[in-house]
């Protein structure tokens, strides 16, 4: 029986091997498809609409399902069906999902590459609709002991002042640091102004004695190592 066939059809009238909280109880939650788990969030459709079809329109007004990190309650209770209850359980889950994500990534996280930097930093900053300039401090281990963000904008080199980021790496007695940013149109390709503000925080670096490991740019699912490239 396809769901998608009888639009009007409520979960209760399933069979039970196709209900996504019995499917989850029997096989755990990663069989459920994004569509079913939201549907389980969301508990109930209206009486016109089961909570399967609810749950699919969700995904539809967001288009991709990293977007719906970012949904705004004013945003997700516009969605007909959705009220503000739906609405807090959604954000209640997407923040616990984003803080349990971020402590597991926190825990004393060793970079290696700038595989492992990307890999650290993407899902927090990759889909983000502004520039973030982020500085990861490492320790002689090449783990993370803090990270921090030290602007939001548009890169310019006047406003990447060294003396920011490196007072951070001095206060926290790192080895090294990562600098990374986003790039909200997707395009992870560096530009002029990457590569000179690279420039200078690598001089400001070497003249301090700590180390500026590489550069990361964050795209759309991809990323550049300015050291990779040859900038560093």
């Amino acid at each position: 029986m396809s769901i998608g066939t009888f639009p009007d059809l409520m979960i209760r009238d399933l069979h039970i091997d196709d209900r996504p909280r019995e499917r989850l109880i029997k096989q755990g939650p990663q069989s459920l498809s994004n569509q079913e788990l939201i549907a389980i969030l969301l508990r109930t459709g209206t009486k016109q609409e089961s909570v399967l079809s609810l749950a699919n329109r969700v995904l539809n007004y967001f288009e991709k399902l990293h977007e719906l990190k970012h949904a705004t309650l004013e945003e997700i209770v516009s969605i007909k069906g959705i009220g503000q209850a739906k609405a807090v359980q959604l954000l209640a889950a997407i923040e616990l999902g984003r803080r349990l994500s971020q402590k597991q990534m926190d825990s004393r996280f060793t970079i290696r590459s700038p595989k492992d930097a990307a890999s650290f930093l993407m899902p927090e900053i990759g889909s983000l609709q502004q520039e973030h300039f982020v500085a990861l401090y490492l320790n002689v281990k090449n783990q993370v002991i803090h990270k921090q963000t030290i602007f939001i904008g548009s890169l310019n080199s006047s406003i990447v002042h060294p003396r920011e980021i490196f007072k951070e790496a001095v206060k926290r007695s790192a080895a090294s640091i990562i600098c990374a940013h986003n790039h909200p149109s997707g395009n992870a390709t560096p530009s002029p102004e990457d590569i000179e503000v690279t420039k200078r925080l690598q001089e400001a670096g070497f003249i301090i004695g700590i180390e500026l490991i590489d550069h990361v740019i964050i795209g759309d699912h991809q990323y550049v190592s300015l050291k990779e490239q040859g900038y560093i």
